[in-house]
């Protein structure tokens, strides 16, 4: 067995790491994404490292494989990221949000807004059991409907998120659901039904939150509607039969297609729909560019382009330049739409921000970070300083409750520290199962706490890959959502509350065969 470093020195790289970000965020705001929370996952890294090697006679071979091994299982992620930027440019300029913002302005009050946001949500992502996707289609065209309604961003993207997150916590089709029962050695249906006990009462007090928030809202927003509305209709072809993408992307869903094969085809159908509906957006994203303008030297032709001797010479058709143009600037814009920018005028500012998308483009800070923060986790399992803090964590566990709050707690730092919800839950339900073994208690309350608190926190650490992705999608920073992602925040605290009431927990644990 290797030797581990002691807690206090394990505990080093995370506070140079979590110094750092406090500088960052201080001096870049919301641009910290950007290059500036990077350097400082770097920094804890290098730091880890300095220690592992000179003081701890870490290999540095140990590091290489682990990052590798890490990385690898991410390379899934990774694309799934890039899907979503093709996505949500494909489904914005195709006017698929564009009318679910439309008609959602007209049919929603601010009233109902923050409830109906939550529910649609935790509904949409109950059946498709992914969190990441809800938030990505739905999530990204209610957040639009919250900017006509006057209502605040963050607000909206706490309930959206709150509605999520539920839903991915609860549905057998999720990864997080799967993997976390399945480590644990525990039915999945067993373990979702265990979960019912503390997910029920956290998504009834997030509801009663959200709707006694949205009685304190103003009914003023008649202005932002008809702007919405009247920029809206004025810039795209609003039409029902856009809708036919969502559907079609629901029944794959329904029919369990993997959820990267169901990204990249539903943002394929959405470019299809935008070639039908929306041609006059993509020709202007795809505009010429190239063609020298007013003023500018014009160069001749080299002579190898010239036409040789005694060939003919027929000019082109006028009609027929057109409509080479044209189909060169849908195929350029389309093309645009999946991996770029798009900037849409819309006559109204605002409009005009919530419109524009970055593509897969968009993705790329992102990427960048999540892999730097698995580069962290990578170091800080290798290094054996995880190891280390857990044991201590493990070593004050003297009841149920305490078990408990510590496995929450675990679930937590894990997300912190490695960056990712996978392995948050793999490592919490691997280093407590042997103590909730010892102690008589059932594997579900292993399974049931370790997603409690792994899966729906990992959204709420800024770094964690759940947490860049959805501030990404969304266009609101994780610190500003933070406060008002409200089942988040209770679930893992009535996991603990429900351990010391004691209720339908059980001493006879069965060790996974």
């Amino acid at each position: 067995m290797k030797h581990l470093p002691p807690p206090l020195v394990a505990i080093i790289p995370i506070g140079v790491l979590i110094g750092l970000l406090g500088i960052v965020i201080s001096l870049f705001g919301s641009d910290a994404l950007s290059g500036g929370s990077q350097v400082a996952l770097l920094m804890g890294l290098a730091v880890c490292v300095f220690i592992s090697m000179v003081f701890y006679r870490v290999p540095w071979q140990a590091f290489e494989q682990q990052i590798a091994k890490t990385l690898g299982g991410v390379a899934v992620t990774i694309l799934i990221l890039l899907a979503v930027g093709m996505l949500a440019g494909s489904w914005m300029v195709s006017g698929i949000v564009p009318t679910l913002i439309y008609y959602g302005v007209q049919l929603l009050s601010p009233q109902l807004f923050l409830l109906c946001a939550c529910v649609i949500c935790a509904l949409v992502s109950l059946l498709s059991g992914s969190s990441w996707t809800t938030i990505a289609t739905i999530g990204v065209a209610l957040l639009g409907i919250s900017h006509a309604l006057g209502i605040n961003e963050a607000v909206a993207a706490g309930a959206i998120i709150s509605g999520a997150y539920f839903g991915d916590k609860m549905s057998p089709l999720s990864d997080t659901t799967i993997l976390a029962s399945s480590t644990t050695g525990v039915d999945l249906f067993t373990h979702i039904r265990y979960m019912m006990l503390t997910t029920m009462p956290a998504f009834t007090i997030t509801l009663i939150i959200f709707t006694a928030m949205g009685f304190g809202l103003s009914n003023d927003c008649e202005v932002h509607v008809h702007q919405y509305t009247e920029g809206l209709s004025a810039t795209y072809n609003i039409s029902l039969w856009t809708l036919i993408v969502p559907v079609l992307t629901a029944i794959l869903i329904a029919r369990r297609v993997p959820s990267l094969i169901v990204l990249f085809l539903s943002a394929m159908m959405a470019g299809i729909m935008a070639l039908i509906l929306q041609p006059h957006i993509l020709m202007q994203i795809g505009a010429p560019s190239n063609l020298p303008q007013l003023g500018e030297a014009i160069l001749p032709p080299h002579p190898s382009n010239l036409p040789q001797l005694g060939e003919a010479i027929l000019p082109p058709h006028p009609s027929d330049l057109q409509q080479l143009g044209e189909a060169a600037a849908l195929i350029k814009g389309l093309a645009i739409t999946f991996y770029g920018a798009t900037s849409i005028d819309t006559g109204y500012s605002e409009l005009n921000e919530l419109v524009s998308t970055g593509g897969m483009t968009g993705m790329l800070n992102t990427i960048w970070l999540i892999l730097c923060a698995m580069c962290f986790g990578a170091v800080m399992v290798a290094s054996g300083m995880i190891e280390s803090i857990t044991r201590v964590v493990i070593s004050w566990v003297r009841s149920r409750v305490g078990l408990v709050a510590s496995t929450a707690s675990t679930g937590l730092f894990l997300n912190i520290t490695t960056g990712d919800q996978f392995i948050s839950i793999v490592l919490t339900a691997n280093m407590f199962q042997n103590v909730y073994e010892r102690q008589g208690y059932e594997a579900r309350l292993l399974s049931r706490t370790a997603e409690d608190s792994a899966t729906v926190t990992s959204v709420l650490v800024p770094w964690n890959t759940c947490g860049m992705t959805q501030s990404t999608v969304l266009g609101v920073p994780t610190i500003a959502y933070l406060p008002y992602c409200f089942f988040n925040i209770l679930s893992p605290v009535i996991t603990i509350v429900v351990a010391a009431i004691g209720w339908k927990i059980k001493q006879g644990y069965k060790k996974a065969s």
